[in-house]
């Protein structure tokens, strides 16, 4: 790893087929432990359920009220300040409960590949 700033302002924002907005804020060649992304849920939206393989995850939830499931766990309330770690290759998904964006932190380790994400619906 080599020490920089990324500039996450300078991150593009997309949609995703899992109905959420996501901007990769760190995932590249300059970190080979970690990728970052901020992810954005709109108000009623559930993402869908998904898993990574071979990836563990971790929410920092920044703003807003969310619903997380993983697994068969029961679905836990979070918010601002919260973490929720996700063992890799476990169900998760996350609902907006609140009335504005849900928005938090995922950081993955090893680094996100899109051929390690597999949809569940």
């Amino acid at each position: 790893m080599r020490s920089e700033v990324k500039l996450g302002r300078n991150a593009i924002e997309f949609e995703t087929d899992e109905r959420c907005h996501i901007q990769e804020v760190a995932n590249d060649p300059g970190d080979e432990l970690v990728s970052i992304a901020r992810a954005r849920v709109e108000p009623d939206v559930t993402t869908a359920w998904h898993r990574l393989d071979g990836i563990s995850e971790r929410y920092i939830i920044v703003s807003g009220s969310g619903r997380v499931e993983i697994d068969a766990r029961a679905p836990v309330e979070v918010g601002p300040g919260d973490v929720v770690r996700i063992a890799a290759g476990s169900r998760q998904r996350i609902t907006n409960t609140g009335s504005g964006d849900l928005v938090f932190y995922a950081v993955c380790a090893p680094p996100f590949r899109q051929q390690n994400y597999i949809g569940l619906e």
